[in-house]
């Protein structure tokens, strides 16, 4: 009974034995038969961690989405084209942009399926047909050398596109907690939208309390300097000093308002002396007695224009002196 057991056992172990190497067998000939397939079509997937790689030698870049129905349409096209790859002497690769946001944001991917031919780090979108013949003749043809390059401000290679791969990275994740908030924690949309906007409004708040203190560090702000105290001899001092500037304005008045008078006086002279050279020039011919009164006349006339005039200034001076404003300025002096 015994011995019957023993060979029963040993029949038990033999049997698992063989199906753990049935089973090895099968998945290594699988592993195998996937890695036959990928050889043949030489098709590369690229993500976040290995994009680089498209910067150095010729590659045909696909984006896709595995929802796209024009990406399911193209993907055996696709794969087609990727088995010539080393006949035409390129690298084809694909990015799936679900798994890759960041990828897609590089490379302002705006709609599915986007198609990029690289060489040398040179980039150009593809917008030919999409068919295995067509992507062939454009390598074989290097028909690519028509097409515009991307500008070198939105190179994916560039520091402001790296940092715009990084917002859509964020976006991404909030997309992700927005998820979980509705469909784990049960709630409601508006409810995960007030949140966000909390938080916008604390982050908001955080950063520009950073960027002010930033600012007071680097550019601090100047102290003030001494205030003035004013004593009551210097306001005397700047009262005295002002009422000789107005002093000195009201005689600059008084002056410009004889100076009209002045010219008058001259002009009514000089029309008077021009009107007698005149008439001695009609008279050329009367007596010395004549020439002697009119020289006589206008002596007279100059005499009485300089009194009026003297007399116009003393009424001037009188009337500054006189003025209310200067006898305020005396009395407050004294």
């Amino acid at each position: 009974m015994r011995g019957q057991n023993v060979v029963f056992g040993h029949y038990v172990t033999t049997m698992a034995a063989d199906r753990r190497r049935y089973a090895i067998g099968i998945t290594v000939a699988i592993t195998l038969l996937i890695s036959g397939i990928t050889a043949k079509t030489g098709l590369l997937e690229l993500n976040e961690d290995n994009w680089h790689q498209m910067l150095e030698g010729e590659w045909m870049v696909e984006f896709f989405a595995p929802w796209c129905p024009a990406c399911k349409a193209l993907k055996p096209i696709w794969s087609d084209f990727a088995s010539w790859s080393d006949d035409l002497g390129i690298s084809v690769g694909h990015v799936d942009v679900t798994t890759s946001p960041g990828l897609s944001g590089r490379f302002m991917v705006t709609a599915l399926p986007t198609i990029y031919h690289v060489k040398d780090g040179v980039f150009r979108q593809y917008r030919g047909s999409r068919d295995k013949d067509e992507f062939m003749s454009f390598i074989e043809e290097r028909r690519w050398q028509e097409v515009e390059e991307v500008p070198m401000w939105k190179s994916p290679a560039s520091m402001q596109m790296s940092i715009v791969a990084q917002f859509f990275k964020l976006s991404m994740v909030l997309r992700s907690f927005h998820s979980v908030l509705v469909e784990e924690y049960g709630l409601p949309t508006w409810g995960s939208y007030l949140v966000f906007a909390l938080a916008t409004i604390l982050v908001g708040a955080l950063l520009g309390l950073i960027l002010v203190c930033i600012i007071d560090f680097l550019f601090p702000p100047k102290a003030p300097g001494p205030s003035t105290v004013v004593t009551s001899a210097g306001q005397k001092a700047d009262d005295d000093e002002e009422d000789l500037v107005e002093d000195s304005d009201v005689r600059t008045d008084g002056n410009m308002k004889e100076e009209p008078a002045q010219e008058e006086v001259c002009q009514v002279g000089k029309s008077d002396n021009e009107a007698d050279d005149d008439n001695d020039e009609g008279k050329s011919g009367g007596s010395d007695e004549e020439g002697k009164e009119d020289s006589q006349a206008e002596d007279d006339k100059d005499s009485q224009a300089g009194e009026e005039e003297e007399e116009e200034e003393q009424e001037a001076q009188e009337g500054v002196k006189s003025s209310p404003e200067v006898r305020r300025r005396r009395a407050r002096k004294d």
